[in-house]
């Protein structure tokens, strides 16, 4: 094969077809050649990324055309690999079919040999222009991602400062929400979230405890147990988490939304016995539900000035056992199936590295801000 050139399979049951084809478009595109629809499956499998476009058959044995685009559509394959159907069947129903199943373009047997060549050269290029589109777009969405996950960690590593806890708190509330969302959309379709949402959500946990920062420093770093009243001034800062960032000129902006809702009901408990408003079960929103379960372990597994840290171990069996409130029972399980990684994330090198780098911004944050004063 010519490095240059792009790669067209050709999938066809009739040797003297795919013949035809290779004559037609040969000088121009590599060719690869499949006899059925299960040989022509494989050969994508093994070369999806140098396939530039496919000339699909309709009728075949064993796996026929419509059958090959199901198979490239429920893979997400379609969206980077244009198929051309070219069959002798024109029946309204079959090419309205094929459209329906992914196709970019039908041409009927027997057909114009410049026609073949014309529309395959436009579908590679139109493909090509939206994947270098698509490309920019992305590193778009991900700087942007990039800049905002940057300005959160700030505003909360202040909340976390002035709350006495240590920095690496935010980040591991982050890692521990996305486990636990990406475990918890497998358990049951209800809880069905894409990838982009989980990243959403994801980096709004970092916001979860933002309202601290409108509580008075002398009830925020008591070292001592809290007065009922200091308690109740405490359980305030979910609402005025809420209320700082409804009060945001981008407060319907999607992760402000999240983050809304994070701060807002990450205390509430699946009995109810929660705050700031009570919820019960299933109206506690999940992500809410996650970020509070990851709280918790992460309170368990960190020092505090009121406690050492508990292994991870006694952490997993203190929240599965009730000693830590109660929470939705299919969150309870998705925790024992990601226990495992949750230990080797706060045991791993790695999760060490960040804490020493989070630890020496959290420090350098209290220097300068004490070298001010």
């Amino acid at each position: 094969m010519e490095k240059n050139k792009p790669t067209v399979l050709i999938v066809d049951d009739m040797p003297i077809n795919r013949e035809l084809l290779i004559d037609i478009i040969g000088a121009e595109y590599n060719t690869i050649e499949a006899a059925n629809g299960v040989e022509a499956i494989k050969i994508i499998e093994d070369n999806s990324e140098k396939i530039a476009a496919i000339l699909l058959d309709a009728m075949m044995p064993e796996l026929d055309g419509f059958g090959v685009l199901r198979i490239l559509g429920e893979r997400g394959l379609l969206e980077s690999m244009p198929v051309i159907m070219i069959s002798a069947e024109g029946s309204p129903e079959y090419i309205a079919m094929g459209y329906d199943l992914g196709v970019v373009d039908y041409i009927s047997r027997p057909f114009d040999p410049n026609i073949v060549i014309r529309r395959l050269r436009n579908v590679i290029m139109l493909y090509a222009k939206q994947q270098v589109l698509t490309s920019i777009i992305k590193e778009q969405i991900s700087e942007r991602e990039e800049n905002n996950s940057m300005l959160i960690d700030v505003l909360s590593s202040v909340v976390e400062f002035r709350n006495g806890e240590s920095g690496p708190h935010i980040l591991h509330i982050r890692r521990l929400t996305e486990l636990l969302l990406k475990e918890l959309a497998k358990v049951d379709p209800k809880y069905k979230m894409t990838l982009p949402e989980i990243s959403l959500w994801s980096t709004a946990s970092a916001m979860h405890d933002i309202g601290k920062i409108a509580i008075d420093d002398k009830i925020l770093n008591k070292p001592g147990r809290l007065t009922d009243e200091e308690y109740n001034i405490m359980k305030k800062h979910s609402m005025y988490g809420y209320e700082i960032l409804d009060g945001l000129e981008w407060k319907n902006a999607p992760l402000i939304e999240a983050a809304k809702q994070i701060c807002r009901w990450h205390h509430e408990r699946w009995d109810g016995r929660g705050y700031p408003d009570g919820l019960k079960g299933d109206e506690i929103p999940i992500p809410a539900q996650v970020v509070a379960l990851a709280d918790v372990y992460d309170a368990l597994t960190s020092v505090r000035v009121y406690k050492p840290a508990y292994s991870h171990e006694k952490a997993i069996e203190m929240i599965s056992g009730g000693e830590c409130g109660e929470f939705n029972p299919d969150l309870i399980k998705c925790l024992l199936k990601v226990s495992g990684k949750l230990k080797d994330y706060l045991d791993s090198d790695d999760n060490a590295d960040y804490d020493i780098i989070a630890e020496r911004t959290f420090d350098s944050m209290r220097d300068r801000i004490n070298e001010a004063k």
